[in-house]
């Protein structure tokens, strides 16, 4: 494990995560429930694909397991995509 696989980086490249959730309202509770987090500025749902994904922005260093645990009190799942694409 490292700094880049186990936190969301301040920046402006953001951390995709997909998820299990596929409705609007759904996804829309996910954004709410990540939103909440203190020093996520941004997240991003991306319809266009399957499973769903949303990327999150931050100010600051976030733990991963701090989204997750979000996302789980959702109702729903999050998991990380990889660092950069192949």
């Amino acid at each position: 494990m490292s700094l880049l696989s186990e936190n969301v980086i301040p920046g402006n490249h953001g951390k995709i995560f997909g998820t299990n959730a596929n409705k609007e309202q759904d996804l829309e509770k996910i954004k709410r429930k990540v939103l909440s987090i203190d020093g996520v500025t941004t997240v991003i749902i991306n319809n266009e694909v399957f499973p769903k994904e949303f990327t999150i922005h931050t100010d600051k260093l976030i733990s991963v397991k701090d989204i997750e645990d979000a996302v789980i009190s959702a109702g729903f799942h999050a998991i990380p995509k990889d660092i950069f694409e192949l």
